[in-house]
């Protein structure tokens, strides 16, 4: 603000005397009219220099002008997504990373995984959103990359980057709660066990180990990479597209807070990250529902209008511990009822949303925040998990296991 003054102060001073410069010239000629034509000359000249000089300052002053509106503007943009943090924590997120941004910036964290300049994928994100404002478009792509080339070759450090970045600590805290439970170390069951090959973007060692309560020795491979889940098991099909924030007017006007995925009838769905069951029964709008809380307390997955008659993977019950890429139960279209197990939703499709939690106040209520899922879902398709049907029985499950273990963690812990 006072480099404006100072310099909005100098380009008024020189203007003014351009133009004082333009009427002594002007006054000159008129009252030498019968001055020689040399004379004439030189003094057009300078009335040329003198108009040319005023038109320049003119112009850098609006310029100048213009460029702090803009910057105001932009501050004025940021400040509006991001809603102020009272009592030490968010009221608001706006999560608005694209599904580009997303694999950009995981590809970053796996490449350099391990290495002496390891990138933190929600890092990158994070810096990326302080830099434009949340904005997620080719540009700020160049942003991210950018970044992490300099990051990579060890020529700067997050700290440096993020500075003066006024918004980065919140973007950084918020993009942690949507996301930071996706990518880790995780161990994969070996293919002589039943188990798959390591899957696209993800990095295996050849460290081995034993399975859960002492199985056998080498069953699994550690992975570093995507450990989220797709939402449906792999190969059934599916059709979706964005809309979050569309109108609901079932019970009362309101907008979607989740994401629709249509689909068949009993398509095993699988549950995206691990946590503990902290929900499962009926719900008059998303009728037989399953509520997944990961073990930070920070999201809370919500998966609705399961299947009639029989919703839920087996022995499934709140306080169960999943582990991502289980079967938790089945599509369906039940739920619009205040009856339990009615099939009122029109079209077979699964409902799921992730709910962000800061405060114990934010669990339900006014103050729950739902964000769009759609470029996430996306980038799950990633991570896919095969289904096969248990002979004689309603139930399918996962083809190959893995151990997480934030489960071990929290299983130790209780």
């Amino acid at each position: 603000m006072a480099l404006f003054s100072v310099w909005g102060h100098f380009l008024f001073q020189t203007g003014i005397m351009g133009l004082v410069f333009t009427y002594i010239c002007s006054n000159e000629m008129a009252g030498n009219f019968e001055m020689n034509e040399e004379r004439r000359g030189k003094y057009a000249g300078w009335l040329k220099r003198g108009i040319l000089a005023e038109c320049i300052l003119v112009l850098a002053l609006g310029m100048l002008v213009m460029g702090k509106q803009e910057r105001d503007a932009a501050e004025r943009t940021i400040s509006n997504r991001i809603l102020s943090i009272e009592d030490d924590y968010i009221k608001w997120v706006d999560f608005t990373v694209s599904y580009e941004a997303l694999c950009r910036a995981y590809e970053w964290d796996v490449k350099t995984h391990e290495t002496e300049y390891s990138i933190d994928w929600v890092e990158l994100l994070a810096y990326t959103a302080a830099k434009t404002g949340g904005e997620f478009d080719r540009d700020a792509l160049k942003t991210l990359d950018k970044a992490a080339e300099k990051l990579a070759e060890g020529e700067t450090a997050m700290e440096e980057l993020t500075e003066d970045l006024k918004y980065y600590p919140y973007y950084r805290e918020a993009y942690d709660a949507a996301i930071g439970g996706l990518v880790g170390e995780y161990w994969e069951e070996n293919p002589e066990y039943g188990g798959g090959s390591v899957l696209s973007g993800e990095s295996a060692d050849g460290d081995q180990r034993d399975g859960p309560a002492g199985e056998q020795t080498g069953r699994y491979t550690r992975q570093y990479g995507l450990k989220g889940y797709f939402p449906l098991a792999r190969g059934f099909d599916y059709t979706h597209y964005d809309d979050f924030g569309a109108g609901r007017s079932y019970g009362y006007a309101r907008k979607h807070l989740g994401h629709d995925m249509m689909g068949l009838v009993g398509t095993p769905i699988m549950a995206i990250e691990s946590g503990v069951v902290t929900a499962l029964g009926w719900n008059q709008y998303g009728g037989w529902r399953i509520g997944i809380s990961s073990f930070d307390g920070k999201r809370y997955y919500y998966y609705a209008h399961l299947r009639q008659n029989y919703p839920y993977a087996e022995g499934l019950q709140e306080g169960s511990v999943v582990t991502a890429g289980d079967v938790i139960g089945y599509m369906g279209h039940t739920g619009y009822s205040t009856t339990e197990n009615v099939n009122n939703i029109k079209i077979v499709h699964l409902h799921w949303g992730l709910q962000l939690i800061f405060d114990e106040s934010q669990k339900e209520g006014n103050n729950e925040i739902w964000i769009d899922v759609y470029p996430l879902t996306r980038f799950l398709a990633k991570h896919t998990q095969a289904a096969v049907k248990v002979e004689g029985t309603k139930e399918w499950v996962r083809t190959v296991d893995i151990v997480d273990p934030k489960v071990e963690e929290y299983e130790a812990g209780q």
